[in-house]
């Protein structure tokens, strides 16, 4: 069982170190299940323990966990890469391939609330891009509700919002 979960292990290492933007928790497990690889809670498992190890790291907004590899995971990949069958890493290169703009734009644009140290909402509000932010803009409201507005708007807003302020930013260059 031990030997299995390692495959496993190295299989999300390969997955993370293949693309240049995070995936989420249900795309990670999406892909093992589609292949039929492996159960849900075995998914859930590895990628605790990879994050408990500090090969990934994992980020948590709004409920959905975001996960990339760290140094030392791409270190150790390194070590062990060629104990991923050429089959498997076929399949990653695959999913990854079939799916990237898919997968890329539900990662790439971000929205989370939190109770701000004056008893309001602040909406965090960001586009990412290559692990990168492109813009991150961060709102205070009065309410919880008006916070989940915001981030409700962001997610169909996004692109004509940052379009607008680079204009105005950029417009006397």
């Amino acid at each position: 069982m031990s030997e299995i979960n390692t495959l496993y292990k190295l299989i999300v290492l390969y997955m993370l170190s293949e693309i240049d933007f995070s995936l989420t928790n249900v795309q990670i497990s999406t892909f093992f299940l589609d292949q039929e690889y492996t159960s849900y809670f075995t998914v859930q498992a590895v990628l605790s323990e990879l994050t408990e190890s500090d090969l990934i790291h994992q980020e948590i907004i709004q409920n959905t966990s975001y996960y990339t590899i760290t140094p030392g995971g791409e270190e150790t990949l390194g070590y062990f890469k060629n104990n991923i069958s050429p089959s498997i890493r076929d399949d990653v290169k695959k999913y990854l391939r079939e799916n990237k703009i898919q997968l890329r734009d539900e990662v790439s644009v971000l929205a989370d609330y939190y109770r701000n140290t004056t008893g309001e909402f602040s909406a965090r509000c960001r586009v990412r891009e290559k692990q990168a932010d492109l813009i991150d803009l961060t709102v205070s409201v009065p309410d919880e509700a008006q916070a989940k507005a915001v981030c409700q708007q962001w997610q169909k807003k996004c692109q004509s919002i940052y379009a607008y302020v680079m204009k105005e930013l950029l417009q006397s260059v």
